[in-house]
């Protein structure tokens, strides 16, 4: 079956969908994204996707195109057009097209907006979850707002990238003091000898994840300890557990790190019991 996108009104086959040469999303990065997983006809957190998306709007200045409760209705309609019934909905909004020049148009124009949707491979993650995934250390050199989810995501393919050619799934960024930032795609957790829970607290230098805050939700309510606060390179080391987290993959065990294990080297009791309660929610 041909697959559907959405692209300023009107919904496209997948192939054919496409913006114009010179709309600043394409040009600049001029534009913002969110990635939401469906489970059936339940969009994960949807209304704190669509929340964090009028945020990072507004923090670049581009208006919302339509409501959130619109939007919802384009992210359904994709989802039931695709007939998918799991999987993950991208959708990215940009400045729109103009003449090409550094500075905002005046006027502005309209914002592109484009929706699409894919499947995940159940059984890949079920795998990677049950494994766990190696990760490397890379330094932190994207911009300063991390907080805003833009697509401006060189920085992020790059690290990606030397992290798959040193066999790893995934690379989380040091800081210039040797502090855990976030993934290239992902947020950073620790889990301490004692059952405990760290992240980074949120900043300008990590984005705000839909899933962190969810996770941190489903532990506090099982009475897991959670401290957002600064972690090192050394603390991941000495760790009993670690994992990524992400729209698409949830709570995602790390069990070495560097080629070093982190702990066991094998996905702990803490992250397992945090999938758990995800899934329970994603339903």
């Amino acid at each position: 079956m041909t697959r559907i996108a959405y692209v300023n009104g009107a919904y496209f086959p997948h192939d054919l969908a496409a913006v114009h040469v010179e709309d600043r999303g394409f040009q600049f990065a001029d534009s913002v994204y969110e990635v939401c997983a469906f489970e059936g006809s339940n969009i994960v957190d949807e209304h704190a996707h669509l929340a964090r998306l009028e945020r990072s709007l507004t923090a670049i200045d581009i208006a919302m195109p339509m409501s959130r409760a619109g939007l919802g209705i384009v992210f359904r309609e994709i989802v039931r057009k695709n007939r998918f019934r799991s999987g993950i909905i991208y959708c990215q909004v940009t400045r729109g097209r103009a003449k090409r020049d550094h500075a905002f148009p005046n006027p502005a124009p309209l914002p592109t907006v484009v929706v699409s949707a894919k499947r995940i491979a159940s059984e890949t993650l079920d795998t990677r979850r049950r494994n766990g995934v190696s990760i490397v250390f890379r330094p932190d050199e994207r911009w300063a707002r991390c907080d805003i989810k833009s697509t401006g995501l060189l920085a992020n393919v790059l690290a990606k990238q030397s992290a798959r050619s040193a066999g790893a799934e995934e690379a989380w960024f040091l800081d210039e003091e040797g502090n855990v930032t976030e993934g290239t795609s992902t947020n950073a957790w620790i889990v301490l000898k004692d059952g405990s829970l760290v992240t980074r607290p949120l900043d300008q230098h990590i984005l705000g994840g839909v899933t962190r805050a969810k996770l941190i939700e489903c532990a506090q309510n099982v009475g897991i300890p959670v401290d957002e606060r600064k972690f090192s390179s050394k603390e991941v080391a000495a760790a009993a557990e670690a994992f990524s987290s992400a729209s698409t993959v949830g709570a995602l065990p790390v069990v070495s790190i560097d080629g070093t294990p982190i702990g066991t080297g094998a996905p702990g009791p803490v992250t397992r019991r945090l999938n758990e309660l995800y899934q329970q929610f994603s339903k």
